[in-house]
């Protein structure tokens, strides 16, 4: 049984559908993500998982409970860490741990938790003395605090500089390592990329595609991309021949091509044949960016 089951779900506000017949399973011990656009839906959908709205339509099972009906023992099980989330100014760290700890029947220690995420030093410091990435790993201490089998991550890294957002990337690896299965929600396609087993693509409240990221990247319509300017013209003719060819432009006496690698090899072929060279020539994989683009483009 998966962890996390979704099926037809839809949620409308004002006669807008929100999430409009969203399917989706997360298996225990991966970190799967929901990756879409601002407004897409993906935060009504986590927050149907989380049982903090009741959906319209469709079905929700976490652990095979019903996060509405059964939301007291879905919270035993789920932690959750909200896209928007703030504590009392004045609060200091660890009084926020100690009293997240009280909600709960058998809470994990949280000395170890605050010392593994980086935030014993912090233990006396008021809420609102943190900087951003202080208040991004006490909300996830927060949420791991009463042992969850599922963890949920909201939009974990926004506002964050680079370093922080990378040192929190980190963070969620080590959590999935420690056995607790991760659902991550963001619209940071290298985010996605980097920690995610499956991708859920959301746009305008419905899937538009589910697989892992190497699998959508894949799909994406120009998976290689060549550029370079060559040192004489090429026939058009010739260029828009070649094989699993996606795309073709010319911009200031250079040319970008996208394709798969039979199309970068036809290229090399082509240039040689011709007696081209092929100056600053440039090979670079598409990422997940370019099949988001291309799936969410599909999808509108």
């Amino acid at each position: 049984m998966s962890i996390i089951e979704v099926s037809d779900l839809r949620k409308s506000y004002g006669g807008r559908a929100a999430v409009d017949g969203v399917s989706f399973a997360v298996e225990e011990g991966e970190v799967f993500g929901i990756l879409g656009p601002n407004g897409a839906g993906k935060t009504t959908t986590v927050e149907c998982v989380e049982g903090l709205r009741v959906p319209d339509a469709g079905r929700v099972r976490v652990t095979g409970l019903d996060p509405v009906a059964d939301h007291e023992r879905v919270a035993r099980v789920l932690g959750a860490q909200l896209q928007q989330s703030e504590l009392q100014a004045k609060l200091t760290v660890r009084e926020a741990l100690q009293l997240y700890a009280s909600f709960y029947p058998t809470p994990a220690d949280w000395r170890p938790l605050a010392e593994r995420l980086g935030l014993t030093e912090k233990l006396t410091t008021r809420f609102a003395k943190l900087s951003g990435g202080q208040k991004q790993r006490l909300f996830i201490a927060l949420a791991l605090i009463g042992n969850p089998r599922v963890v949920v991550l909201d939009e974990l890294t926004t506002g964050l500089d680079p370093r922080a957002r990378r040192d929190t990337w980190q963070l969620i690896e080590d959590i999935r390592a420690g056995g607790v299965t991760v659902l991550l929600v963001t619209h940071f396609m290298e985010e996605a990329q980097r920690l995610c087993d499956r991708i859920a693509v959301i746009d305008q409240g419905r899937v538009a595609a589910l697989d892992t990221p190497d699998s959508l990247i894949r799909r994406s319509a120009g998976a290689t991309v060549v550029s370079f300017t060559p040192s004489a013209p090429l026939d058009e003719g010739d260029l828009n021949a070649l094989p699993e060819l996606a795309s073709l432009a010319h911009e200031e006496g250079r040319t970008t091509l996208s394709g798969t690698d039979e199309t970068v090899n036809a290229v090399i072929t082509l240039l040689a044949r011709h007696r081209v060279t092929a100056h600053q020539l440039r090979v670079t994989d598409a990422t997940l960016d370019d099949a988001f683009l291309d799936l969410t483009e599909v999808a509108v």
